[in-house]
């Protein structure tokens, strides 16, 4: 309790110590690359510490042009792509990992980036007696001791195998991963306070090519670091951009306008009619795909999440009759315009993933397209709800509700929301869509203050099965208000099925990747999954990000794919490094 006090204080100190913000160097337009940030303004822009909930979001360019990853997952290779890392090898066990850093990696104040740094970060959070803070959980679960070996050497003894450790958590498997923090500015500072920003002392740091110059609310400006490390060591050239901004652009009409102009380069997400108008007054606009559906298919597929202990949704079948109620068709019809498609399982559709979803499939835990409604009707009677004059089940006086929340600031899970509350309230359930600011979505969540939410959090796996089944493992539930779960099974589904459900998934966790009889063992778990349907599976992820050729070009694309091209990544370091002046 005492720690988790200390994360509320942070709101104060990091606001204190923003008293004179940093100033950026004035460019030419032609010189700078602007980004948008769609998770709305941030409320605490000067709390860099990413390891606390509640302060500036990593995507907001700190882990995009400051912090580096030690490895980036290359989407389109299949490879893992060294960074501030050169190799991380298992032993024959996969219970001891061998982490190489490369020569000459320093830190933006020129201090060494070290195996003192990757030891400092990794034991802070294996001490961490509270869980809560990020990956805390995780570096527990699997790390049983982390040594320096040399300066650019630091060996990783697990608890047991795991063949997927460096994929996981030092890859940017999907968005981000564990951050090497900067032991010489870190040490003796108490990590669920300590705000990582002092303008005088040029606060938060990196080892990047950048550095924060501005931030506020509603943008944050980094300018080229022109004594980079990854310059001077000669492994790679200054980036070409002497500026980069993230914006809080908030709608989608401003976006649009912004991009039209061309005073936008990169938007992270835009519906289809959106983008074909500003394709039709901006013809330097492009996207992954350059005809119909444009779109970059994201790792994490869209569901509804359940709070199994909501008192009018905790029962599985008052659950299925949601389910029942779901026409998934529409969905994509509506709020996708015909850009996506429906998910048959809680799993992306890459195809590593096939065999498993093909399995599930095929042992009758798929989930449909249109949905059987007098099944759903069926159900709820049967829990002893009648419909009402009003057209809304009703049980002893009370209606029967059903509360969405979404962050306000993402416009493709709040389009999601609309047209599912549409579909329940056909269907007699006084069923609500509420936006809400994005610390208290996540606040909310946390704490297990809702009853439903749009999102994406069974994201994780993309070429095998425990990523995405881990996020749900009971070991992560906790009581209602208790928020030391670090985002993972938020729902708290820990019945019997989920006992059950957990214990496959640990088996998985110490198989080597996709070993003999796995499919089976997914088929099984997901049986217990479908039975109590925590969360709902709604569509596959389509992303369609448009970039503006107009001042830079070397954006990524199906035809120039080098990477993905999802710009809220770590791995947006790959992009910035690829980008060239437009002629």
């Amino acid at each position: 309790m005492k720690n988790l006090f200390k994360i509320s204080v942070i709101v104060l100190v990091s606001f204190l110590l923003a008293a004179s913000p940093l100033m950026a160097k004035k460019v030419s337009r032609d010189k700078q690359v602007i980004f948008d940030v769609d998770g709305g303004r941030v409320q605490n822009p000067f709390q860099m510490n990413y390891l606390v909930p509640g302060g500036t979001p990593r995507n907001s360019g700190l882990h995009q042009a400051m912090w580096e990853p030690l490895f980036i997952l290359n989407y389109e290779t299949g490879k893992i792509d060294p960074w501030l890392g050169v190799s991380m090898t298992p032993n024959s066990a996969q219970d001891k990992w061998t982490l190489k850093l490369r020569n000459g990696t320093k830190w933006s104040d020129g201090q060494d980036f070290d195996a003192d740094d990757v030891v400092f970060t990794i034991q802070m959070l294996l001490d961490d007696s509270t869980g809560s803070l990020n990956y805390a959980g995780a570096m527990q679960q699997w790390i049983k001791s982390v040594k320096k070996q040399d300066k650019r050497t630091i060996v990783f003894n697990l608890k047991k195998a795991n063949a997927r450790f460096q994929l996981d958590y030092f890859s940017v498997k999907i968005w981000g991963g564990v951050t090497i923090m900067p032991e010489h500015i870190w040490k003796g500072k108490d990590p669920y306070t300590f705000a990582f920003y002092d303008k005088s002392k040029g606060w938060p740091i990196g080892t990047g090519a950048y550095k924060l110059s501005t931030a506020s609310e509603t943008e944050f400006i980094y300018d080229r670091d022109d004594n980079w490390w990854g310059a001077k060591s000669g492994w790679m050239s200054l980036p070409e951009p002497e500026q980069l901004m993230w914006v809080v652009t908030n709608t989608e009409e401003t976006r649009s306008m912004l991009m039209t102009k061309a005073n936008l380069d990169s938007i992270m997400d835009i519906t289809l009619g959106a983008f074909e108008a500003i394709k039709a007054r901006n013809r330097n606009v492009q996207a992954w795909w350059d005809d119909m559906p444009y779109s970059w298919l994201d790792p994490c597929a869209r569901t509804l999440a359940i709070n199994t202990h909501s008192k009018q949704w905790g029962s599985a079948g008052m659950r299925h009759a949601l389910e029942s109620f779901i026409n998934r068709q529409e969905i994509v019809d509506v709020a996708y315009e015909g850009t996506t498609f429906a998910s048959k399982t809680m799993f992306v559709e890459y195809g590593g993933m096939a065999p498993y979803i093909d399995g599930i499939v095929g042992a009758g835990y798929g989930h449909g397209l249109g949905g059987d409604p007098s099944k759903g009707h069926r159900i709820i009677q049967a829990h002893g709800w009648k419909k009402g004059s009003n057209g809304f089940y009703q049980k002893n006086g009370k209606t029967l509700d059903f509360e969405i929340k979404t962050h306000e600031g993402y416009i493709e899970k709040r389009r999601i929301a609309d047209v599912l509350v549409e579909q329940f309230r056909k269907n007699g359930i006084n069923a609500t869509h509420r936006p809400v600011a994005g610390a208290t979505f996540w606040a909310n969540q946390h704490a297990g203050d809702f009853t439903a939410g749009m999102g994406w959090q069974q994201c994780g796996s993309i070429n095998e099965p425990y990523a995405s089944m881990n996020t749900m493992n009971i070991r992560y539930s906790r009581p209602i208000g208790d928020s030391t779960h670090a985002g993972m099974n938020f729902v708290r589904w820990d019945n019997e099925n989920a006992k059950k459900f957990g214990e496959i998934t640990d088996k998985i966790g110490v198989m080597p990747l996709n070993a003999p009889g796995m499919v089976d063992m997914v088929v099984e778990a997901y049986g217990y999954y479908w039975n109590d349907l925590p969360f709902i599976p709604i569509t596959q992820a389509r992303k369609l990000i448009p970039f503006d050729t107009t001042y830079w070009t070397g954006w990524p694309t199906a035809k120039n794919n080098y990477n993905h091209p999802a710009t809220w990544w770590q791995s947006t370091h790959q992009i910035i490094h690829n980008l060239k002046k437009a002629k």
